[in-house]
């Protein structure tokens, strides 16, 4: 007896077809509404301004909530230790984050990491940045010492992603919400919108924002700011003084002080490097650290800022009071206020290398009002004949805060603005102007590669093409286009012209009988030479003749070239540091022989390319079920 068996049908296969995901209800709204494109970006800078100032608004509660209560109910309770309680309560704090960081396992991307997702099209899930959110409250209210300015940011970011998300976005356009939420999070923590702009501008956007990107920064960092004052009062993140001045004759001491705030700033950057290389296990004689379990980390930080905080409590959580202290000219021992630099230095990046979530920019302002008071004081015993012309500790204390900040995040019209801001007072820019340059031109050559962002993790400067730095290995001989127009240097410039139109080429190499390179002409030189000879003749003659002289007569031979072996980000950077949009490439034993010519575009879409095939070969390694794997394999070893 047999029995008849009904086939089961096959599971439907998931829907992959369109890369594009199904319209969202708000999406539909706008589309139905076809609101002008002005009001469409005004509308999205209101909604990100909002929603930042909002998050600032409940991060700062949940940082006060959790201080009291663990400052008053927790260490009430836990008194019968005495003295030590407070140390336990930093632990306490690291073991919650620990717990968190033991069953989320990941808090989201910082905000370079944000920019990179937003630019590779990717999405963040909305959990995320409230986990980050409640792991930084519980950090900076059990004492941690890091700042709220670093979530502030990410809160305004990850807002504005997400929102750009729901909304289906182009992907400039998300880009630019990116940048309005950082700029609406720093406004909102610092109380300081004029800042949070050009943090916006000269950290997340750099040289990419026109006119109404700026609009749309400047708006949404308002709303936040607005929102912020009503719920956490006008007053600014801290008061500063009235500045002091007292000669003109001491603007070299400033200068003085902003060499110094490089050092410091470069100290405190590898200072975050190392610690966060000791946790991964890369530094001989620590490797004992990485075989600890993650979650154990932030416990282990948050004892070792509890047991130093037992005999220096001011190193704990932001600082806002001892940096208040400072300013107003509170008589601090100089031995304690050069105790309190070094071990708020170390204590901060200890917490931030052992996963306690905050970010570096309170620390920074610390650490410059600390070396500003520790200068001032220091000029003040050594030179006293100086006294009468030298403003008072609490002056440098302000510019250090700038010149430390600025050299942390490469930031300078951020670092003056805000001061400016906090201050109100004009005479304080040129003393700030004159430390903030400095410091920052001194770290650009101590550390040319290197920065961090507002949480402190360490990111690759941006070479003007994003997500390069995560793929070191590339050549430029990878990423070149192998046949480049040439032409003869004896070819007249009006028939190299019509080759270019031809062509849709921007730029032409010229070289000569033996095929060595003479030179290159691009549309912008053309253009300049064209226009130059109509302004200069009212008849047209000079503009016959240039068009009839030979290409090698108008060339540019100054030429900045590129090697097929070298890294592509070298060339990038080389390229970008002389505003340049294209690079011959050369063969190394024979610097004239032209083998192709490589432009940012060409970078990044190889760099496309090949994060590409890195996924698929990851997908093609894991899967078991992967039809014609072998062919797919096989293609991706071939593209390399």
């Amino acid at each position: 007896m047999t029995l008849n068996t009904v086939p089961k049908p096959p599971s439907p296969a998931p829907n992959l077809s369109s890369s594009h995901p199904a319209v969202s209800p708000v999406t539909s709204l706008f589309n139905r509404l076809q609101p002008t494109p002005e009001t469409t970006v005004l509308l999205l800078a209101v909604f990100v301004g909002s929603g930042a100032g909002a998050g600032v608004v409940i991060l700062r509660f949940l940082i006060h909530f959790i201080h009291r209560l663990t400052w008053r109910e927790v260490s009430g309770f836990l008194s019968v230790w005495g003295h030590w309680t407070l140390a336990l309560i930093p632990l306490l704090g690291g073991i919650v984050v620990g717990l968190m960081r033991w069953r989320i396992k990941d808090f989201g991307p910082g905000l370079s990491t944000l920019l990179e997702t937003v630019q590779g099209g990717g999405n963040v899930l909305p959990i995320k940045p409230v986990s980050k959110m409640v792991a930084a409250a519980v950090s900076l209210g059990t004492g941690a010492s890091l700042g709220p300015e670093g979530p502030s940011v990410e809160i305004g970011a990850n807002f504005s992603v997400l929102l750009g998300q729901v909304l289906q976005v182009s992907q400039e356009r998300q880009r630019l919400l990116l940048g309005a939420g950082a700029a609406a999070g720093l406004a909102a923590g610092f109380n300081a919108p004029i800042a949070g702009v050009f943090f916006a501008l000269e950290v997340v956007l750099g040289t990419t924002f026109a006119s109404s990107v700026v609009s749309v920064v400047v708006l949404a960092a308002v709303v936040a700011a607005w929102i912020a004052q009503i719920g956490l009062g006008f007053k600014p993140a801290f008061s500063l003084p009235a500045y002091d001045v007292r000669s003109l004759l001491e603007l070299p001491l400033y200068v003085g002080l902003g060499l110094l705030a490089s050092l410091v700033s470069v100290l405190f950057k590898a200072s975050l490097g190392f610690v966060q290389q000791c946790f991964q296990g890369k530094v001989e004689g620590l490797r004992w650290l990485a075989k600890i379990p993650h979650p154990f980390h932030p416990m282990m930080g948050g004892l070792c800022v509890g047991l130093v905080a037992l005999q220096f409590p001011q190193i704990l959580g932001v600082g806002y009071e001892t940096v208040e202290a400072i300013l107003q000219d509170v008589q601090f021992p100089l031995t304690l206020v050069f105790a309190l630099l070094v071990l708020k230095l170390a204590m901060t990046a200890l917490s931030s290398g052992s996963g306690l979530v905050g970010g570096i920019f309170a620390p920074a302002l610390f650490l410059g009002a600390a070396l500003g008071s520790s200068y001032g004081k220091m000029l003040a015993i050594a030179f006293p004949v100086l006294n009468p012309f030298m403003a008072s500790p609490p002056a440098y204390a302000m510019v250090g805060m700038a010149a430390v900040l600025a050299g942390c995040v490469r930031a300078p019209l951020t670092a003056v603005l805000l001061l400016f801001e906090l201050t109100r007072d004009y005479r304080i820019v040129l003393p700030l102007m004159a430390a903030v340059g400095l410091s920052v031109w001194l770290v650009e050559r101590l550390q040319p590669t290197l920065t961090i962002d507002s949480n402190g993790e360490q990111q690759p400067k941006d070479a003007g093409t994003p997500g390069m730095d995560s793929v070191p290995s590339l050549t430029v001989g990878a990423a070149m286009d192998t046949l480049p127009l040439q032409v003869a240097a004896e070819l007249p410039l009006l028939d190299a012209v019509k080759k270019m139109l031809l062509e849709r080429s921007h730029c032409l190499l010229v070289v000569d009988q033996q095929q060595h390179l003479v030179g290159i002409v691009t549309l912008q030189d053309i253009n300049r030479l064209l226009t130059r000879a109509h302004l200069e003749s009212h008849d047209g003659q000079l503009q016959e003749q240039l068009l009839h002289q030979s290409v090698g007569q108008v060339c540019n031979t100054d030429l900045l070239i590129a090697y097929e072996e070298e890294l592509l980000t070298e060339a990038i950077d080389r390229m970008t540091a002389r505003g340049l949009h294209q690079l011959p490439v050369v063969q190394k034993d024979a610097p004239l022989r032209v083998v192709g010519l490589i432009t940012p575009e060409d970078a990044q879409l190889t760099y496309g390319l090949t994060k590409t095939s890195e996924m698929l070969h990851t997908y093609i390694h894991q899967s078991s079920d992967v039809p014609n794997g072998e062919s797919v394999g096989q293609v991706l070893s071939e593209s390399r």
